[in-house]
């Protein structure tokens, strides 16, 4: 990453997308590294999808929410609900997997306009990017929701047992995106041409990655779609999982060490 002044920033937007980048660096002990157009670009596209699957876990949300009222309602069933409802969260997927897609094909474009190639590059794993804790973090959010679902399957009124259908398809949509994405972290290769990008292309995904493991479906779905539906203990045991989930999030990411210093201990390991 050049030490060196910025090439004519050109733009307004490109301006603007610099000007994050060098904040960007500052945040992450980077100050004395100029920021790049390249930097700046994969920086962007980020933000820019990162912006689009909220949109997409937020219309899994909406779904959920107009499928539980359809089932809540007076109306008899239609036996086309399930189905449809499926066919959505694939389309949701299949949006998401594209996504991913695009922010790694803008990597690929940039990785090949590169002069030279960082030397001993390395292909952080899931212990580098994600981490164990973050993990185990990530696994018990989804068996609580799981277990929430399960229980609520278990309530004689067929009004509630609908609802957690439509909450187990829910959870089984954001857990697949949540893979999908984690895989794209993992897989997609690294792009730099010096040791401090190679170490702001290990920021990024420590990043991503943590974002990723913020359950923002595991916690919204149940509420959205159950809460004052199923009995009063079930709304006791998703309140409590709630605060319990926050809790633990909240130790999570004050006791973590910080992506900067997760990618330089990556980095040292190589």
């Amino acid at each position: 990453m050049s030490r060196e002044p910025s090439p004519d920033a050109g733009s307004p937007a490109r301006a603007a997308d610099l000007r994050l980048a060098g904040e960007w660096l500052a945040r992450h002990d980077l100050a004395g590294a100029r920021p790049t157009p390249l930097l700046a670009s994969r920086l962007a596209i980020r933000r820019r999808a990162r912006l689009a699957a909220h949109v997409i876990l937020g219309m899994l949300i909406i779904t959920s929410a107009l499928a539980s009222s359809t089932f809540g309602g007076v109306q008899p069933q239609r036996p086309l609900q399930l189905p449809a409802l499926t066919v959505v969260v694939a389309g949701l997927l299949l949006a998401q997997s594209l996504l991913d897609r695009w922010v790694r094909r803008v990597d690929q474009r940039a990785g090949a306009t590169l002069s030279r190639r960082a030397a001993h590059l390395i292909q952080p794993g899931w212990r580098a990017v994600l981490g164990q804790p973050y993990a185990v973090f990530a696994v018990a959010t989804f068996a609580g929701a799981m277990v929430l679902a399960g229980s609520a399957l278990a309530v004689p009124d067929p009004t509630v047992r609908r609802l957690a259908v439509v909450l187990l398809i829910g959870l089984f949509g954001a857990t697949a995106i949540l893979v999908l994405q984690l895989r794209h972290l993992l897989r997609h290769p690294v792009v730099a041409e010096d040791e401090e990008s190679l170490t702001a292309d290990v920021i990024m995904r420590v990043e991503d990655a943590r974002l990723l493991t913020t359950p923002n479906v595991q916690w919204a779905l149940p509420i959205v779609l159950l809460f004052g539906t199923a009995p009063g203990w079930w709304g006791a045991a998703s309140v409590a999982y709630l605060i319990l989930g926050l809790a633990a999030f909240v130790a999570l990411h004050k006791r973590a060490p910080s992506s900067a210093t997760v990618a330089r201990r990556a980095m040292s390991d190589r």
